[in-house]
């Protein structure tokens, strides 16, 4: 056979990366590919490539995995846990099973911790082992948190996450690691561009790896964890169930303004995904906003359910396959209707129209400061007296929220509009999202910005 590549597919919104394999005789093998399968198809289609097998590592909290597309529609064969319980057409493997790729071999080793179920896969030639699909249990400077599965067995997973890295340690340093979780993942990732690595400079570098036992993996593990969005909850069993594969592409269907109106009288969301400066300047009174950009899914699965109605206003420059799709990969199938026309149309009709202020850092005057950014965002610097409350915790919290006039902040803007959007539909006024970071603000109130908490 040629030579071997490895194509990373990478999401920077959920921080992931899928992999696909040319194995150079006009077939592939994809890992962890997501059900937006757009840019892995791309990445086969520019080789001419046929994907002949897809790979899970584990079933996956942060997105739904495009095995069943791929096999309805492909005719790929899905490899996968046997412990996983998949109720499915599937390939289940077990611990130091082998699958022969056509000259190279992938090999299952069982290494729990992330999930229950959780398989590592050795991708190997006649001599050596080339690398490895670590998918959650061995990351670029981390692992992958253990609390997803059951958060009163995260110890238990911990430990079995510290019995699993050894497992991989034993594989010779210059193993290639492939991670699916990497920087921007609520599945737990530090901050970095590296996506890859290898076992070498893990045993070298990673910070969790220098623990003295297992003890102090399980203690530094556990105190790491931060908060994930709630459809990390139900994704593994919709994973494990498996999907009906999409027949048409999914799409956006026109609702005129009237339409809208009658459906939000309903109770249908209006998710505004345009950028924060047109939101600000007007949007529909009570919608939600949340730009479109990577982070998109993230937000969307955060602050809204998957079971309401959910109307789109976009600007017409905003592609509507990426809206949809961001949407569709974490379980929102509700993501299928927009504004016909959007907010000109709104206003032409006759309804009101809302603002709200995007303020720069020296335009805050004596405002209090509200931070809606991640605890570990905001332990790391934060402005001097600012109030916290991470933007998934706020609409339970907004009536905690200090009165009087508040500056909404995050790291440049698009949380803070968010969050600003969650507080007027509580009722709050007098709000005004801030276009900047906490550096900005520091620099401008002349005081040094805080460490911890």
């Amino acid at each position: 056979m040629g030579e071997l590549t490895v194509h990373p597919v990478v999401d920077e919104g959920l921080g992931n990366t899928s992999y696909l394999v040319d194995l150079a005789d006009g077939r592939a093998l994809v890992v962890d590919v997501s059900r937006d399968l757009r840019a892995a198809r791309a990445a086969a289609e520019r080789r001419g490539l046929r994907i002949r097998w897809a790979a899970d590592t584990h079933l996956h909290a942060d997105f739904l995995s495009g095995a069943c597309d791929l096999a309805a529609h492909d005719g790929t064969a899905v490899l996968a846990s046997a412990a996983g319980g998949r109720l499915f057409d599937h390939i289940g493997l077990a611990d130091g099973d082998e699958v022969d790729l056509g000259g190279l071999h992938l090999r299952a080793l069982e290494t729990p911790g992330h999930t229950d179920e959780h398989l590592s896969f050795t991708l190997n030639d006649a001599n050596r082992t080339i690398g490895v699909f670590t998918g959650g249990s061995l990351l670029v400077g981390a692992v992958a948190r253990t609390d997803l599965v059951d958060r009163d067995r995260s110890e238990e997973f911990a430990r079995a996450q510290y019995r699993s890295v050894q497992r991989l340690l034993a594989l010779p340093d210059d193993t290639l690691v492939w991670p699916t979780h990497g920087a921007g993942s609520f599945c737990s990732a530090p901050s970095g561009a590296d996506r890859t690595t290898s076992i070498g400079t893990e045993r070298a570098t990673n910070p969790l790896l220098g623990a003295r036992d297992e003890d102090e993996f399980v203690d530094r593990l556990l105190t790491s964890l931060g908060s994930y969005p709630p459809y990390f909850r139900d994704l593994p069993q919709r994973n494990r169930r498996g999907l009906i594969p999409f027949q048409t592409e999914p799409g956006l269907r026109p609702l005129e303004a009237a339409g809208v109106a009658r459906a939000r009288a309903r109770g249908a969301q209006v998710v505004d995904v345009r950028p924060v400066q047109d939101f600000s300047h007007a949007h529909l009174p009570r919608s939600l906003s949340i730009a479109l950009r990577g982070a998109f899914a993230s937000w969307l699965g955060w602050l809204t359910s998957p079971d309401q109605r959910l109307i789109v206003v976009r600007n017409e420059d905003q592609d509507p396959a990426e809206i949809v799709w961001q949407a569709v990969k974490i379980g929102y199938d509700n993501v299928d209707t927009e504004l016909l026309g959007g907010v000109a149309a709104w206003d032409a009709a006759g309804f009101d129209l809302a603002s709200s202020p995007l303020l720069p850092a020296d335009s805050l005057g004596q405002r209090r400061v509200l931070d809606v950014r991640q605890y570990t965002e905001y332990v790391a610097s934060h402005v001097a007296g600012a109030t916290h409350v991470e933007l998934g915790d706020l609409d339970a919290h907004a009536d905690d929220i200090p009165a009087g006039p508040l500056a909404v902040m995050c790291g440049h803007g698009e949380r803070a509009m968010t969050a600003v959007s969650v507080l007027e539909k509580a009722g709050r006024t007098d709000l005004a999202a801030v276009a900047g970071g906490p550096e900005h603000v520091a620099a401008h109130r002349g005081a040094p910005l805080e460490v911890g908490a």
